[in-house]
């Protein structure tokens, strides 16, 4: 099947959840994951399930469990993927997916330096993978960052990504 055939699958409907995982940001200050969301609305996406937690790992794990158990097909993560001790989302989230989807973070890092930060890319740990039937994607917490990895990367393949993990 043809690139263009893959990416002509419809979804009927997509459910996705969003974390956002920081140490202070909350509701009102939280400009990334009102990105996502508003990103995911335009593209006809349901967003069921938002929380924001703290960069503390049980905090994170128990988000993502709570969020995957909701049989939602994407969950969007944004924060704690950088190489701070308090950074601990991506550790959280390798140790929970299946399979993992090493192109995301290789393309961003690329995106990102040529687009945007220059050689600052090498400090983002952004990655994505599959826990059970929900893709998962983990993006720096910056509204930049997010928005080139909605508008880049995750939209444009959202629909397939989602085919293939339903296959």
């Amino acid at each position: 099947m043809s690139v263009k055939e893959h990416k002509s699958h419809k979804l009927d409907q997509c459910q996705c959840g969003v974390l956002t995982v920081s140490d202070t940001r909350d509701v009102k200050t939280d400009k990334s994951g009102q990105l996502i969301i508003d990103r995911l609305k335009d593209h006809g996406c349901n967003v069921e399930s938002y929380m924001i937690v703290k960069d503390e790992a049980v905090e994170i794990e128990l988000a993502i469990k709570e969020i995957v158990s909701q049989s939602i097909d994407v969950l969007l993560i944004n924060g704690g993927t950088g190489i701070a001790e308090r950074d601990v989302t991506i550790e959280v989230v390798n140790r929970l997916v299946d399979k993992k989807i090493p192109g995301f973070g290789e393309i961003f890092r690329m995106l990102s330096y040529t687009e945007d930060i220059g050689s600052a890319a090498i400090l983002s740990r952004a990655s994505a993978g599959v826990i059970g039937k929900t893709a998962v994607f983990s993006m720096p917490g910056s509204s930049g960052a997010v928005q080139l990895a909605m508008d880049k990367l995750i939209i444009p393949e959202l629909t397939h990504i989602i085919h293939e993990i339903n296959k």
